[in-house]
């Protein structure tokens, strides 16, 4: 659905944005598998931003929330007008119903009818609704109410055994319906803090649909508005960019108070005209990356993952994708025959995302280039592999024996360490003037890779625990008995016949005795048996 109440200008602006707003409507709309009946797929957990609920809702799931809204700034100049576009998805549920010999229906949650198959699943509807073309000035009639309603529907199709032909048998019907969705768009301007003259524009969208509470989530997402995006353009007038606003218009942005949106400028870099405000953080100025050949919709993943974990699924995974939605038809079609120069694109691409124009204050081109404050080869008093800092007392530095106790945010990957012990490979600072150890885990045999890769662990200084002398030296001892003992067991291995290289460095966090990776007991070689 689409009213005409904007310019063929407008009209031609908002295009401009179609691909960026496209993806943004469709992203998390279907996740991989990219089948129904997968858990993540189902309407309980399914789209999880973007959706303004029935008002009734918020009494079960407060999380939830029914308005979203959107703030702008704008330098008007003489007679600016703006246009809004409102796009949602609303969901109609497809049931399927199989026909018996007796003529009678069987309601069914796959049907297949000979190469075609179809699974129950809420498909989307697109809509779109303009708001009509407002002048910002003066301020006082600056202000516009839309009424949305879209009625209840339901349409039944018949499914004959042969496509497209009503005199072949009848196997089955799809009923598809809608629920009843009504909301509200309303856009207001004021002017806006700070110095200069500043509009400030609000755009509200509010699901107002009457419900009185039945079924679970499921049933609410059929009643709301899904992954809610807005479109504003201006004639005459510029937005002012929200994440790096000019000098004049600092304090208007930073006044602006948004709900469940973030708009950026769109368009060709530096124009002013066309914003678009979503449910994801974009920067300005976002744009599909040449090397993505069509949407994978799954919540902002990685092309190139998706696209090799298609590969995994089973044909019958693929057939009930296939049976999903066109969208996961699309993908899953797209893998199966991707060629390989678009396997080499997905694979990753390198460009430079600095300008080469004299930027800022260096306006002569004599000037210093800029370098890195914080280069160990610059500034020489940076050097995270010879500084020290005093922990509980203790100076720990490169080579110093810790144990870990993490804490702060820790996420179960930290857990997971808690109470090892770790060799300590370099003391970071920040910025702040704060610092932060970075650690390699004793016991993990691929601790030698990360080292020439240079990737550690960090953990702030009171997560760390410095061992006493007499624990790290028989930390020490232990490994060493623990690698003359590798030695021997490799060498009677050898003499068996069997080529065996075992991990450089092992150790139980302990002193106690020889681990493997995660902590569990490592198997002696002198165990092994050919």
């Amino acid at each position: 659905m689409s009213s005409s109440a904007v310019t063929e200008e407008m009209a031609r602006r908002f295009a401009t944005a179609g691909g960026v707003a496209d993806a943004v409507l469709y992203e998390g709309y279907i996740l991989y598998p990219y089948h129904a009946t997968n858990g993540k797929n189902s309407g309980g957990v399914r789209f999880q931003w973007g959706v303004l609920v029935p008002p009734a809702w918020l009494a079960v799931d407060s999380c939830e929330r029914a308005l979203m809204r959107t703030e702008l700034v704008v330098d008007p100049g003489d007679e600016p007008r703006l246009a809004v576009r409102l796009r949602f998805l609303q969901l109609q549920h497809r049931a399927l119903e199989a026909a018996g010999a007796d003529g009678e229906f069987t309601r069914t949650d796959k049907l297949v009818v000979g190469d075609r198959m179809w699974m129950e699943w809420d498909e989307a509807i697109e809509r779109e609704v303009d708001v009509p073309l407002l002048a910002l000035l003066p301020v006082a009639q600056a202000a516009s109410t839309v009424t949305l309603e879209f009625a209840a529907r339901e349409e039944t199709e018949i499914v004959t055994e042969v496509a497209g032909d009503a005199s072949s048998p009848v196997r089955g019907r799809i009923v598809r319906r809608s629920e009843h969705v009504s909301a509200v768009a309303r856009v207001t301007t004021e002017w806006a803090a700070g110095p200069g003259v500043l509009l400030k524009v609000r755009i509200e969208v509010e699901n107002t649909t009457p419900w009185t509470l039945s079924g679970g989530r499921e049933e609410a997402m059929r009643r709301s508005l899904i992954a809610v995006n807005t479109l504003a353009a201006l004639e005459e007038g510029a937005f002012c960019s929200l994440f790096d606003p000019p000098e004049h218009a600092a304090e208007a942005v930073a006044g602006c108070q948004s709900i469940a949106s973030y708009a950026v400028l769109v368009g060709q870099p530096g124009a002013t005209d066309l914003v678009l405000a979503s449910p994801i953080i974009l920067y300005d100025y976002p744009a599909i990356a040449p090397e993505s050949d069509g949407d994978f919709h799954d919540g902002c993943e990685i092309d190139e993952i998706l696209a090799l974990r298609v590969l995994t699924l089973t044909e019958e995974e693929k057939a009930e994708a296939r049976g999903t939605d066109p969208r996961s038809r699309a993908i899953i079609d797209r893998c199966d025959n991707m060629a390989a120069g678009a396997w080499d694109k997905l694979h990753g691409t390198m460009r430079d995302i600095r300008s080469l124009e004299p930027q800022g204050d260096r306006i002569d081109p004599t000037d210093p280039e800029p370098v890195p404050w914080l280069d160990p080869v610059i500034d020489a008093t940076f050097d995270p592999w010879n500084d020290t800092e005093f922990i509980q007392g203790v100076e720990v530095g490169k080579g110093s024996r810790v144990r870990l106790r993490p804490s702060h945010r820790a996420d179960v990957h930290d857990i997971f360490l808690a109470g090892m012990t770790a060799t300590v490979a370099g003391i970071f600072h920040d910025v702040d003037g704060g610092f932060h150890v970075a650690v390699t885990v004793d016991g993990d045999p691929a601790t030698e890779i990360y080292e020439f890769q240079g990737r550690f662990y960090y953990f702030h200084p009171d997560e760390i625990e410095p061992l006493s002398p007499e624990e790290a030296n028989a930390l020490g001892q232990a490994e060493q008995i623990a690698s003359a003992g590798r030695q021997v067991d490799a060498a009677r291995l050898a003499e068996r016949g069997w080529d065996v290289e075992f991990p450089t460095i092992v150790g139980d966090g302990a002193g106690g005795g020889e681990r493997g990776p995660g902590g569990t007991p490592a198997a002696r070689g002198g165990e092994v048996s050919p």
